[in-house]
């Protein structure tokens, strides 16, 4: 029978916002149901496709790449329709919005000055050209613009943080203190504030200052990742190596090896000085807009996110919490082409450059580069030969893509690193045992699925997979049927573990039950060839040979695994032969008062 569709997602521990400060970004690799599930490359309008095109033609094609959220090729279909009426405010606003949604910032400042000459009103693009002004240390003409882009709980606080680093750019430490201090607004302000302040107070000198307010942030939450390194950092330089590391301790029994926090350990112990997490008005603003942007990723506010985050990059392009962020938003809105991108621009010195390489693997394999990925992941795992999520995305791109003894071999590197550890990952035995089994290797898997099942004896999954391979190879059918029911009690909306339990019916000839549970999968994955496939051999087992021929049909044209294509071809042209083995099982199941 076919595994790999039913079972191949299971949840993985990963690493990811502890609180709406957590600013930690997507760090840990993801575990994907096949290699390149709702995938398709961006493809960057050429000059072919722009020359010619209408007004109406050109804006449609940017409206549906904006759907898309293909911004690369909205920005150029928008600029296009604009070249052709360049006094339409609308196509003026949308090229703007698209640019800055691509990360072209030069380009959205022009626009941003074209829809200021005609509305001084519009926030946006006076926060945008305050940014420009701030990035080219024009902080005057930065706080104008910036003051004039308030509105709102969201921007009131982006742009007064900004504008009070354009205040110390511009030497008035104490107007840009008393400007954020003066903010009111919802619950969650004061942590920002006082971040900021702490970290203008430490560039100024000013390190008592720095130190209370670094202290009052921390009080408020020491679970905010960004909080608890500005605090250590100000601690190393201020006060002692032990105080750091505690604080990074502290941090990392919330969220383990973290590595900014893991580096941060290692760093203070050996007795460093750590450097201010913003050491000019630049990178504080910039961190300021990936701050509020990062929490916006999570909170249904991508496309407000996304403006922030490229801004936030355009005042610093290597700050690599800024660049996950924003490579895991497109993972979202599910552009691993654009992603792939953003992983690139990680820089090689950065601690989360290992953990953009995870990421970027599993995006590469998503549009079909899986080779590349592959490469890019044993690299990691040649760096560190116990990097547990590093093994764990290659054994599921292995798996994925069908790579049956590779991903076995992976998943055992996984499980010998963790030879020793009080608790071992359980996933890794259940992973490996899909693989042997997938492989042909029964006697291995087995032991492995038992293995896992030890480890977590009600994890659905484990119960399914084990239970649907005994009823497929008709031994240990009583206990097998147990399973199986445990895992549709814990899970009884998971179409695939449903379709499990009706054909586990259906292999010990109860039929009447069978059709019953797959028709009931049938209406919760009724696009799976597998379960129509199965449905329609329950319908044909209870005389619906009409319905499981309509059935095989649906099977059929819904592309099913290569090797059953030709099987149900046979059924739709010849029906089921007498199954001599599900009879004997039903005769079992008489003699004894048992199997389900």
């Amino acid at each position: 029978m076919i595994f790999q569709r039913r079972f191949s997602r299971v949840a993985v521990a990963t690493l990811g916002f502890v609180s709406v400060l957590a600013f930690s970004g997507p760090l840990a690799a993801q575990t994907r149901t096949s290699a390149s599930e709702g995938a398709k490359p961006s493809v960057f309008p050429n000059s072919r496709d722009l020359i010619g095109l209408t007004v109406a033609g050109s804006y449609l094609a940017a409206r549906h790449a904006s759907v898309e959220r293909d911004a690369t090729a909205a920005s150029a279909f928008y600029r296009a329709a604009l070249r052709s009426d360049p006094k339409n405010s609308e196509l003026l606003d949308r090229a703007f919005i698209a640019a800055l949604a691509d990360g072209d910032i030069d380009k959205a400042v022009k626009l941003a000055d074209r829809i200021l000459s005609v509305d001084k009103n519009n926030r946006v693009a006076r926060l945008v050209a305050g940014v420009r002004a701030l990035k080219q240390k024009q902080y005057g003409v930065a706080q104008q613009n910036v003051n004039q882009s308030i509105r709102g709980p969201i921007t009131d606080l982006v742009a007064t943080l900004v504008a009070g680093w354009a205040s110390y750019g511009a030497g008035h430490t104490q107007t840009a203190i008393s400007n954020i201090d003066k903010l009111t607004g919802p619950e969650w302000y004061p942590i920002f504030k006082d971040l900021h302040t702490g970290m203008i107070y430490e560039l100024a000198n000013k390190q008592k200052e720095a130190g209370a307010r670094f202290e009052r942030a921390y009080k408020l939450d020491d679970s905010a990742l960004r909080v608890s390194d500005a605090y250590a950092r100000w601690l190393s330089r201020n006060k002692d190596a032990a105080a750091a590391t505690a604080v990074y301790e502290g941090f990392d029994k919330k969220l383990a090896r973290h590595p900014l926090v893991v580096e941060g350990i290692r760093e203070t112990k050996a007795g460093k000085k750590l450097p201010p997490l913003a050491e000019n008005p630049q990178q504080g603003a910039a961190e300021a807009l990936y701050g509020i942007g990062a929490s916006l990723t999570r909170r249904g506010g991508e496309d407000l996110a996304l403006v922030y985050l490229q801004l936030a990059l355009y005042l610093n392009p290597n700050h690599s919490l800024a660049l996950l962020s924003l490579a895991d938003l497109y993972e979202s809105v599910k552009k691993p082409a654009m992603a792939i991108k953003v992983y690139e621009r990680v820089p090689a010195n950065s601690p989360l450059k290992r953990n953009a390489q995870i990421q970027l693997a599993t995006d590469l394999d998503a549009v079909d580069r899986t080779d590349e990925g592959i490469k890019i992941l044993q690299g990691v795992v040649a760096d560190d030969p116990k990097d547990l999520e590093a093994i764990m995305a290659l054994g599921n791109i292995e798996r994925a893509r069908k790579k049956f003894t590779d991903c076995g071999d992976t998943y055992t590197k996984g499980i010998e690193a963790q030879a020793g550890s009080e608790k071992p990952n359980w996933v890794f035995y259940y992973f490996r045992g899909i693989c042997f089994e997938r492989s042909k290797q029964w006697a291995k898997a087995e032991v492995d699925l038992k293995k896992a099942l030890e480890m977590q004896p009600e994890q659905p999954h484990v119960l399914n997979y084990l239970g649907y391979s005994w009823i497929d190879q008709g031994v240990n059918l009583d206990e097998a049927m147990k399973m199986i029911r445990r895992a549709v009690d814990q899970r009884p909306d998971d179409g695939y573990i449903v379709d499990s339990l009706g054909w586990a019916y259906y292999r010990i000839a109860d039929y009447e039950n069978a059709v019953k549970h797959l028709e009931r999968a049938i209406d919760l994955k009724p696009e799976d060839p597998t379960i129509n496939d199965h449905l329609g051999d329950a319908y044909w087992r209870v005389g619906r040979t009409l319905e499981a021929k309509f059935q095989w049909a649906h099977a059929r044209d819904l592309k099913p695994e290569p090797d059953e294509l030709p099987k149900i071809e046979a059924k739709l042209r010849d029906g089921l032969p007498e199954d001599t083995s599900n009879a004997a099982a039903a005769e079992k199941k008489k003699e004894d008062g048992k199997g389900g």
